[in-house]
């Protein structure tokens, strides 16, 4: 992960793939509550990491800024946000000597001095030169990411590049297993991990193939982007749990205006923000593979269990530590709460009865199967040769409403009444939509 938060970056690139450039800057800057100024800002920072990424690629496989924000079906399998993960947030200094530090050391392992002179060769006249003690800060850094080994031997040590993954497959191995990564990548969660593994295979595969064309074999159409950007959260939001921590983060509700509030270093400068600061215990974290959306759920003192949406959290800080005990009453209460819960729903249990229609003149009931796989501890209840009974309890209707509704006239409605009403309602609504426009239509 990042040394530094980039909060701002991540809620720049989910509103401008969102909304597809619908803003001029100024409406830009104003939804992320920064000044034009700053907007002008991120997007030469952003650019600056596209060309860092895309430097050692051939010029016919680069892309510009506009490009890699472009939708295209073909690529649907590479998100094109991860590159802030790539780039990993780095300082400008630090992103130029870690490359020429792991460039030296893809030929033959080496000591630190021999990398400090490399590094220093490798660096324009007019920057400022590492010393041992930066270039020995830097390789614990790679050594504790797992992308350096110390070799074993006396002093002076070396340092070597872990490519053993790569370069001890052949070929066919190795494109079994950037095939097995690219499905479990894009289809288990959280994913930045094995879009990191996929894309160093990628490039393996690409120095192997030489000339050869790469044919994607699997692509991927519903695919969310933005889901990508809200893991940077959740590792230290795992972590804290594991570790039964509190968490303190600046909220802002997916209701408001403004999506991200500066961090206001300039008193000068200093404005309110619409974000809101909330300190909890982080209890469980669950992904809503329907909206591809990611949800927090933790405890707040004086106010019980409460929920996040996580693409509004900024400014993550983990603080201290409570008692095992009171942790594991925590998420009893918790475990309790979310019961009869579709999703992350704490309302009140209410029973649901849904008939569903089997399909006519079909090989196999696509309907029932369906029904038993996705209708979590729902149960069949009556079953006839046309239709069968289905009855579940569920804290509020709310949340099961997306999943009735995708049967579209292959259900109906039967319990409760209100959730019959709405259902009736919004069929009215729709069939008022395409009524024609004149009667002799």
């Amino acid at each position: 992960m990042a040394r530094e938060s980039f909060d701002k970056e991540i809620q720049f690139l989910r509103m401008l793939t969102l909304t597809s450039g619908a803003y001029n800057r100024q409406q830009f800057a104003d939804r992320l509550g920064i000044s034009v100024h700053t907007f002008d800002k991120t997007i030469r920072r952003l650019k600056e990491i596209v060309q860092s990424v895309q430097q050692q690629l051939p010029e016919d496989q680069g892309h510009d800024f506009n490009e890699m924000l472009r939708f295209n079906y073909y690529e649907s399998a590479d998100p094109l946000l991860l590159f802030l993960f790539r780039a990993k947030s780095l300082k400008e200094s630090e992103s130029v000597r870690l490359s020429l530090l792991l460039t030296a050391l893809q030929s033959q392992p080496l000591t630190t001095m021999e990398l400090l002179d490399a590094c220093c060769n490798g660096l324009p006249s007019d920057s400022s030169l590492p010393d041992e003690k930066t270039i020995r800060s830097d390789l614990k850094y790679l050594v504790e990411v797992g992308v350096v080994r110390k070799e074993h031997g006396g002093r002076p040590y070396r340092y070597a590049v872990r490519n053993d993954l790569v370069t001890g497959l052949t070929d066919e191995e190795l494109l079994d297993l950037y095939d097995f990564v690219d499905i479990m990548a894009n289809t288990q969660l959280p994913s930045v991990q094995g879009y990191l593994l996929r894309d160093h295979l990628k490039k393996a595969m690409r120095r192997q193939a030489g000339d050869r064309d790469m044919i994607e074999p699997f692509l991927y159409k519903y695919h969310y982007y933005s889901r990508i950007l809200d893991e940077a959260h959740i590792h230290p939001l795992l972590h804290a749990i594991r570790q039964r921590r509190c968490v303190t983060f600046l909220y802002f509700s997916t209701s408001k205006r403004s999506m991200y509030g500066s961090q206001n270093t300039n008193p000068l400068f200093e404005k309110e923000t619409e974000g809101r600061e909330h300190t909890i215990l982080p209890l469980q974290v669950i992904y809503d593979h329907q909206y591809g959306r990611w949800y927090v759920l933790g405890h707040v003192g004086g106010k019980g269990i409460m929920k996040f949406r996580m693409e509004g959290m900024t400014q993550l800080v983990e603080g201290k530590p409570v008692p095992e005990q009171f942790h594991a009453d925590l998420l009893a209460v918790l475990e309790e709460k979310m019961r009869y819960s579709w999703l992350v729903d704490t309302g009140r249990p209410v029973k649901v009865r849904v008939r569903f229609f089997n399909p006519e003149g079909a090989k196999r009931n696509f309907i029932r199967e369906r029904v038993l796989s996705q209708g979590q501890w729902g149960m069949i209840a009556e079953e006839e040769s046309e239709s069968f009974i289905y009855e579940i309890t569920v804290n509020g209707i709310t949340e099961i409403k997306p999943w009735i509704r995708s049967f579209g006239s292959s259900c109906e409605v039967l319990e409760p009444q209100r959730l019959r009403k709405e259902f009736r309602q919004e069929w009215k609504e729709l069939q008022a939509y395409y009524e024609p426009v004149r009667e002799n239509i």
